[in-house]
């Protein structure tokens, strides 16, 4: 089975998901669960128009890491296998892939005989290419495996530790993010595990650590976790928080490197781990925290 994708699905809108409705699931193989979201809409409500959108010139660039610990399938005799998944979406993907979907789709392989883990990987890669529009990177790690997976926190100064008054829980709040710009630039790295937003459809609660690394004016500590926090009531997926904290960082605070990599616990068997650089670095080791 060739890895080549197969033709782009079309984007479909949120509130058309089966997102906080009843699904049956399908235990057997349906790639037509997958529902893909366009990115514009949301990159367009950051001060992202669609013509940059579609020439490629975002202030990004990046992906999106998923885990996947609920995969299973048969082999050709009937037999059921195990293995985690990770999966790596480009950020200039056309789409994301509706987690629910994401779900469905995964276990519509339960009751289905895949002639090797191999082929099931190319299964994946070529279904959720086609979804999201670019090609999906997918690697299987199999129970042998399991043992050597480690478990690490995101490196940095820890923001969570200064005793402060919080009071704004939503909208995101760009106006408390300040930098000392009459100083000597600085290159450091912050994070804090109190980044919690809500699903843009359902509501439910979204929880995740967070690490900010750039080089430019420092920014001012106490600010950005203020500013960390007022996400706590704001309804938006993953993926689009990242990208409004990016382009927040880079409006007001002016670095001329930068960072945002968040990693949130998972639902439903499945988490989602984006990043976002200003400039051409190392993918992060798709490595979860404890909370993961």
């Amino acid at each position: 089975m060739s890895d080549t994708p197969s033709s782009p699905s079309p984007a479909r809108d949120p509130s058309g998901s089966l997102l906080g409705k009843t699904a049956s699931y399908r235990a057997t193989y349906a790639p037509e669960l997958l529902y893909p979201i366009s990115r514009t809409p949301k990159r367009e409500e950051i001060g992202l128009t669609a013509e940059r959108i579609a020439a490629g010139r975002l202030p990004f660039m990046g992906a999106d890491l998923w885990t996947a610990y609920e995969l299973s399938w048969l082999t050709p005799r009937g037999k059921p296998q195990v293995a985690i998944a990770t999966f790596t979406v480009p950020c200039d993907s056309p789409c994301i892939i509706e987690s629910k979907s994401f779900k469905l789709y995964l276990n519509s392989f339960n009751m289905t005989r895949v002639e090797s883990p191999e082929v099931l990987r190319e299964m994946l890669v070529r279904d959720l290419s086609a979804a999201a529009g670019a090609r999906v990177g997918v690697r299987l790690v199999l129970p042998e495996d399991f043992d050597a997976q480690p478990i690490h926190e995101l490196s940095g100064v820890l923001l969570d530790r200064m005793d402060i008054d919080c009071g704004h829980y939503g909208p995101p709040s760009p106006e408390l993010l300040t930098a000392a710009f009459d100083e000597q630039p600085v290159t450091e790295t912050l994070t804090s595990h109190l980044l919690k937003s809500n699903c843009l459809v359902t509501g439910q609660p979204d929880w995740g650590s967070v690490q900010i690394s750039y080089t430019g004016p420092q920014i001012d500590q106490e600010g950005l976790l203020r500013y960390l926090i007022s996400f706590r009531e704001h309804d938006e997926f993953h993926e689009q928080c990242v990208e409004r904290i990016f382009t927040d960082l880079l409006e007001r605070c002016q670095p001329v490197r930068l960072q945002v990599y968040a990693r949130y616990t998972r639902r439903g068997g499945l988490d989602i781990s984006p990043w976002r650089t200003s400039h051409p670095a190392t993918l992060p080791a798709n490595v979860r925290t404890a909370r993961q």
